[in-house]
């Protein structure tokens, strides 16, 4: 299940937008202020940053900033009533991914929602993340790069192994994956997962991706 982080002081909409994504299948996690906000930030992991601007204690330019710098890496949506080309602008510098003007309709943010939290793509301080000794990851180019060498990644392995590296560690259940992987109009197949699966360990390599059974993957890199 995927975890949300709300941030907004009107009690009404923030109750209203946590009943809604909840009703979709998401956890939320909402506070009104920005200091909590800060303090839920480091307590756990989430998969979106959903930040109001105008907000108590420290506001969603300056919060979302502040995460960026701290390492966290988590695509994040700005919903405020700000609509200025210069507040727009200091949003996408700030780290933001998408920015959606009140008021605004609930399918519209469920759509700007599920494509952030589908396409897997999270921030990261550095452009490269090391998978191995010889191993690493370009997450500007979707590229691995092995010895030095650039080996391309189909779109579903990249996909893959975006959520296996954002998930290292953890075992992923196969109902997951497919969420993952796999669009709403799509049929899912675990004979293609496997494909995928094995694709990608013959190119990084058996060890790091391991089957629990009845269970799901677990990712691991070479400390």
């Amino acid at each position: 299940m995927s975890k949300i982080l709300l941030l907004e002081d009107d009690a009404n909409l923030n109750e209203t937008v946590t009943d809604f994504l909840e009703e979709k299948g998401y956890e939320v996690v909402s506070v009104y202020d920005g200091y909590e906000a800060q303090e839920k930030l480091y307590e756990s992991k989430y998969d979106l940053l959903l930040f109001d601007v105008n907000t108590p204690g420290i506001n969603g330019f300056d919060l979302l900033r502040e995460a960026r710098e701290g390492n966290v890496f988590a695509p994040a949506i700005f919903i405020t009533s700000l609509d200025s080309v210069d507040d727009l602008e200091k949003g996408f510098k700030s780290g933001c991914d998408d920015y959606i003007r009140k008021p605004f309709s609930l399918k519209e943010l469920y759509i700007r929602v599920e494509t952030l939290i589908k396409r897997g793509f999270y921030h990261e301080a550095k452009e490269l993340i090391l998978i191995s000794k010889n191993i690493a990851y370009s997450i500007k180019n979707n590229e691995l790069i092995i010895d030095g060498e650039t080996v391309s990644l189909g779109h579903k392995e990249s996909m893959l192994l975006k959520l296996f590296m954002k998930n290292e560690n953890e075992v992923i259940a196969h109902e997951r994956i497919y969420e993952h992987l796999w669009d709403y109009n799509e049929e899912p197949s675990d004979t293609a997962l496997r494909t995928y699966i094995k694709n990608l360990r013959k190119i990084i390599g058996k060890e790091r991706i391991v089957s629990i059974k009845k269970q799901g993957y677990k990712f691991t890199a070479e400390k």
